[in-house]
């Protein structure tokens, strides 16, 4: 039905924004990262899009990127999890990371989103764990763990969450342990001071 817009970015919300194409607005939902990777308002941008019908209402969410789509309607066809719920799942990780969790049965991650408790995040796991392929598992479990664990390390030093989050997901696979990501992201932060 709907799968890409291609328009101007006329305005960005809170956990939304406004693409214009042809003369007509389309609010779309996203989470945050879609967010952060938003270029500036006025210029031109592509997203791809899912469009969720419910009684008489109808919302449109869009990624930058199809990786991000496929796995939002992979969670939004869980049942108990609706868009604004797969949302907050997305919010939590980065896709890889959230695919490599949902692959190696890692319910803990999928916990940290609003509204995942342990037995909804347990079955998330058993209807998705089949679909996604190994192939587009690019990291581990332990990978992921070591992230999360650095990311909160360095929030609770005082940097945003945003900013220490993009600097983890440009560290090397060299960068293993959940010290040595903590280090290279210090280096990185302080660079950007």
């Amino acid at each position: 039905m709907l799968y890409t817009i291609t328009g101007t970015l006329k305005e960005k919300q809170e956990h939304a924004f406004v693409v214009e194409a042809n003369g007509i607005g389309f609010q779309a939902f996203t989470n945050q990262e879609t967010l952060r990777r938003l270029p500036a308002v006025g210029a031109t941008l592509s997203v791809f899009c899912f469009l969720y019908i419910r009684d008489e209402q109808m919302e449109l969410y869009a990624f930058r990127d199809a990786q991000t789509l496929k796995l939002f309607e992979l969670l939004n066809s869980v049942s108990g999890i609706g868009p604004k719920t797969a949302l907050s799942v997305l919010d939590v990780d980065s896709v890889e990371h959230l695919m490599a969790a949902i692959f190696e049965r890692r319910a803990d991650l999928l916990t940290r989103a609003s509204g995942i408790g342990k037995k909804t995040a347990e079955r998330v796991i058993l209807e998705l764990k089949n679909k996604i392929k190994p192939s587009s598992v690019k990291t581990t479990a332990g990978a992921v763990s070591a992230s999360r664990e650095a990311e909160e390390v360095l929030v609770n030093l005082g940097y945003p969450q945003s900013r220490v989050r993009e600097i983890l997901e440009g560290l090397g696979p060299e960068c293993k342990t959940a010290e040595e990501r903590i280090r290279a992201g210090l280096r990185a932060l302080g660079r950007g001071r």
